[in-house]
C-alpha cells in the first residue's frame, strides 16, 4: 500500500503494559539524536481514549479498538512529515490484541464481519512498519508506578497472549524484545535505521 509513496523509516512496539515499550522508545530517541537524526514520536492513545469517554483495557468495544485504530494511522500519516524516522508507541495491531483479550476477559466472542473488517484494516496499515518490536511479559516485573496503570494481571496476561496472536495470524514480521534484551535490541535497531537511511540517501545511477 505504501508503494511510491515517500516516507520515512518507521519502528514501532506493542505489547501489554508496563514492559518497557515507551521506555526503549525514548533511549533509540537519544540515540537516533545522537546520530543528527530527526526523529518525531507518536503516543499511546489509550489516556486520550479514555479522557474522551471511550472504553479501553478490560472493556473495550470494537467501536473504541476502530478508533484507536484509525487515529493511530491518521497520527503516523502525519508524523511522516516531520522526521526521517517515525517512533510509534503502540502500533495498530496492539488496539487489535487488546479487543481480543477483552473479549476473552469477559468470555465473549466477536461478531465474524466486525473482526475481519478490523484485521483486514490492520494487517494492510502494517506493511508500513519497517521495525516492529513485541514486548514479552515477564510476570516477576512488577507494573511500573510513575503512572496509574491496570494492576489486573490476568487481563494483563491475556493482552500479552493475544497481542502475539493478532501478529502472527496476521503475518506481520516482528522482533521480540524481553525485558533484558533493551541494549541489544537498540543496537540493532539503530544499525537498521542507520543503514536504511544510507540506502535512501545514496545518488541513484
Amino acid at each position: 500500500m505504501t508503494a511510491g509513496v515517500e516516507k520515512p523509516v518507521v519502528v514501532a512496539v506493542l505489547g501489554t503494559h508496563s514492559t518497557g515499550k515507551s521506555t526503549f522508545l525514548a533511549r533509540l530517541a537519544h540515540d537516533l539524536r545522537r546520530e543528527q537524526v530527526q526523529v518525531t514520536t507518536v503516543a499511546d492513545l489509550g489516556e486520550q481514549a479514555q479522557r474522551i469517554g471511550l472504553p479501553i483495557l478490560r472493556n473495550h468495544t470494537w467501536a473504541s479498538t476502530l478508533w484507536i485504530i484509525t487515529r493511530g494511522i491518521s497520527n503516523e500519516l502525519e508524523s511522516w512529515l516531520h522526521g526521517d524516522v517515525v517512533l510509534v508507541d503502540r502500533a495498530v495491531p496492539d488496539a487489535l490484541g487488546y479487543y481480543r483479550a477483552a473479549l476473552a476477559y469477559r468470555g465473549e466472542q466477536p461478531d465474524p464481519e466486525v473482526r475481519a473488517r478490523l484485521e483486514a484494516l490492520v494487517r494492510g496499515y502494517s506493511t508500513s512498519y519497517d521495525l516492529l518490536y513485541r514486548t514479552t511479559l515477564d510476570p516477576a516485573i512488577p507494573l511500573d508506578d510513575s503512572k496509574p496503570r491496570d494492576p489486573d494481571q490476568r487481563f494483563r496476561e491475556l493482552a500479552d497472549h493475544h497481542v502475539g496472536a493478532v501478529l502472527r495470524d496476521l503475518g506481520l514480521p516482528h522482533r521480540l524484545l524481553p525485558a533484558d534484551g533493551h541494549d541489544q535490541a537498540l543496537r540493532d535497531a539503530l544499525d537498521f535505521i542507520l543503514a536504511r537511511l544510507s540506502a535512501t540517501e545514496a545518488p541513484q545511477p
